[in-house]
């Protein structure tokens, strides 16, 4: 019997953070974790902490099903919002490896735009 890899698809922004995890294929979704799932506050939501226990739990279940190794997709907004991950992104990723999972690929898969619509806030900006 071959090993069994999956994709874990994290999305970090700086608002939540949402890890799903699905077959090697792309298609059929295992199980999704957010930050919202695992902690109390909303401001708690984004923290590397919600990130690690949403990590745990994604781990527990690809366990579960017998998943080997995965491959990480990070994404940020991206567009014309922001083109870095947001602060959980590299707490799930250690939790993973830390659980016991091998890590594949790691690869960044933010939509980066080329020249497409204007970004919020108005010629001067966000003016505080």
């Amino acid at each position: 019997m071959t090993a069994k890899w999956g994709i874990a698809n994290i999305y970090a922004s700086y608002n939540n953070v949402m890890i799903t995890l699905t077959d090697i294929t792309g298609a059929e979704t295992v199980t999704k974790v957010t930050g919202g799932m695992v902690v109390k506050q909303a401001k708690e939501e984004s923290s590397p902490y919600a990130a690690q226990r949403a990590a745990e739990r994604v781990a527990e279940v690809a366990k579960d099903k017998e998943f080997v190794g995965i491959h990480v997709r990070v994404r940020a907004p991206g567009g014309n919002k922001s083109v870095s991950p947001g602060p959980g992104a590299q707490a799930a990723i250690r939790a993973l490896t830390r659980a016991g999972l091998e890590i594949g690929r790691i690869e960044d898969v933010t939509p980066i735009p080329h020249d497409g619509t204007k970004k919020k806030g108005g010629r001067r900006g966000r003016r505080v």
